[in-house]
């Protein structure tokens, strides 16, 4: 579990940098799959020792961007068709 591999510190960055970096999602059906994608890619950096806030909003907020950009990419793709 999450809580046995953090402390309390890095597990309080963790929950802000998903809260921040959700904030440029839109609000869809989709928005709770795309908070797990962010999620895991912040862990990952988490898992990496980089536990500061600002690493791991970075981490977020990246994740957020590629997940946005590929959203993009087929809604364009599909208006093409």
């Amino acid at each position: 579990m999450i809580t046995d591999a953090f402390n309390r510190r890095t597990i309080a960055n963790m929950e802000v940098a998903l809260d921040r970096a959700c904030l440029v999602l839109p609000t869809d059906s989709e928005k709770h799959r795309a908070r797990r994608i962010i999620a895991g890619k912040i862990i990952e950096c988490a898992n990496r020792g980089e536990t500061s806030l600002s690493r791991l909003t970075e981490a977020g907020y990246a994740a957020a961007m590629q997940l946005g950009a590929s959203a993009q990419s087929v809604r364009k793709k599909e208006a093409a068709d």
